[in-house]
């Protein structure tokens, strides 16, 4: 099986893999805000995503990588820290300008799930620029 998704284009390997992590994000959000809040279910539930993230992104989209792996969990976090910072603002801002339209309990789920899809972006360049590049440079 793993065969057949490497056989796949990069980017739609990115897609799977990260759709997948969004989904646990996004999912994991639902039990944690009850007791944190929004925006810190938001926060926890995006470093529950990037853990499953890690090992699928290395597995199935960069398994070529060779930089060790504590440097890419460190370029992966701090990749993912910057993508953290534009999730929780653009969750915080989707919330704000949806919630004229309904009910807070509509509103949240889908300012998270637009929030998600606007760091993925980032996160691919970041990934495949900085923590599982294939060519040894300094930065």
């Amino acid at each position: 099986m793993l065969d057949r998704l490497r056989s796949l284009p990069q980017p739609l390997r990115f897609l799977l893999a990260g759709g997948l992590a969004a989904a646990i994000n996004w999912s994991a959000r639902f039990p944690l805000a009850p007791t944190m809040g929004f925006l810190p279910a938001v926060a926890a539930a995006t470093a529950i995503g990037m853990g499953f993230g890690f090992v699928t992104y290395r597995l199935l989209v960069f398994p070529g990588s060779p930089r060790r792996v504590g440097r890419q969990l460190r370029d992966f976090v701090l990749v993912n820290a910057a993508s953290l910072l534009v999730v929780v603002a653009a969750a915080a801002l989707f919330r704000r300008l949806l919630l004229p339209l309904g009910p807070e309990a509509a509103v949240e789920p889908a300012a998270h799930a637009l929030a998600i899809a606007a760091g993925a972006v980032g996160n691919y360049l970041g990934h495949s620029s900085i923590t599982f590049r294939r060519r040894r440079t300094r930065l």
